[in-house]
């Protein structure tokens, strides 16, 4: 946790430096209502903020479900992409009431996502292809793919996007807490997500597995784990959180996916999440709603004279300094266990020497 909190300071001071630099008179004022982030527009502010929380969360599970496993998924993005265009399939051209069609949609986005992400963890423990490689390579082939499937599934010429999806496919939405916002229960989803991946990672024998294959593969494989198979496992199951989040993000009414070729931020803001949370479950959620919180301040900085761009230049400090901060930490547990281990030895020396 030290090691967010000090970053996050460290990018909000730089943040602030910057606001300085560009006007001095409105950077006070204008950090206050970053800070704010959705709590500047009310109920509805903090319903849309929790709205766009919903992807970023999901995505930045993906990426520390496979940090946890010893896996850097860097293909969320077309996993994503996949799951999207999945769900938005069923949503469109599928028959089912509600709440069954949603349902439905976002169990076959998951699925999608998951097949995606198997590609990469079947080339990395059949040719030992490095799966930041092939993962990323693989978004390239989702972003043309998932045009090529619009336009010939779903596609609405006039707008040169795909449809929307069928009243009964839409996600029930929270307006009548959060009135007027965008806000549905994929953020319900994906908090109970968070928490069951914390419970797998973390509270069952497939999570130590997992975590101790992605701690030492050799010294899992002389354990008698099936290392091979843990691999596939920790993939597959982080592009099934990235397709989740695809499907969560278009089963909305009037969201649609383009034909323009373009890959998804969500799934590369997952690895900033992932980052500040540490690798972990929880403070991927945790940090999931900070950075939606920071982009909604950063909407509302429009008020004064600075864009909202100046959120990508904290966001960017704040990561860099995580993983410097660390890697900092890391070398001074590393110099106190050595000098611990060292001190055993001397005591241990000096005692059979007496």
């Amino acid at each position: 946790v030290r090691p967010s909190l000090i970053a996050i300071g460290i990018g909000l001071l730089v943040g602030l430096v910057i606001l300085f630099i560009f006007e001095p008179t409105q950077a006070f004022p204008a950090m206050l209502t970053l800070l704010m982030g959705g709590f500047n527009g009310g109920l509805r502010g903090i319903g849309d903020m929790l709205y766009y929380a919903t992807p970023i969360i999901l995505t930045g599970l993906a990426v520390a479900f496979a940090f946890k496993t010893g896996l850097f998924n860097i293909g969320a993005s077309g996993q994503m992409m996949l799951g999207a265009y999945t769900a938005i399939h069923v949503g469109v051209l599928w028959d089912l009431p509600a709440p069954f069609h949603w349902i439905v949609a976002i169990i076959m986005g998951k699925i999608a996502g998951g097949l995606w992400a198997l590609i990469p963890g079947l080339l990395k423990v059949i040719s030992n292809v490095n799966e930041v490689v092939a993962s990323i390579m693989m978004n390239y082939v989702a972003g043309h793919l998932v045009i090529l499937l619009i336009k010939n599934n779903v596609f609405n010429v006039l707008q040169a996007r795909s449809l929307n999806v069928k009243p009964s496919a839409q996600l029930p939405l929270l307006d009548m807490i959060f009135t007027g916002s965008s806000v549905n229960i994929g953020i319900i989803i994906a908090v109970l997500v968070a928490i069951g991946t914390h419970i797998l990672i973390h509270r069952t024998t497939l999570g130590f597995s997992l975590r101790a294959s992605g701690f030492s593969m050799d010294g899992s494989t002389y354990a008698g784990m099936n290392t091979r198979a843990n691999v596939v496992i920790a993939m597959t199951y982080s592009g099934m959180l990235a397709g989740l989040a695809g499907g969560l993000a278009y089963l909305v009414i009037g969201k649609t996916m383009p034909t323009a070729f373009g890959i998804f931020a969500e799934g590369f803001d997952g690895i900033s999440v992932a980052l500040l949370g540490l690798g972990e479950p929880i403070g991927a959620l945790f940090a999931g709603l900070f950075l939606s919180h920071l982009r909604s301040g950063g909407f509302y900085m429009q008020l004064y004279d600075f864009v909202p761009e100046i959120i990508d230049i904290i966001i960017a400090v704040i990561i860099y300094v995580t993983a410097i901060s660390a890697a900092i930490q890391l070398f001074f547990d590393r110099r106190r266990k050595a000098r611990a281990e060292k001190k055993d030895l001397k005591a241990s020396t000096e005692g059979a020497e007496s």
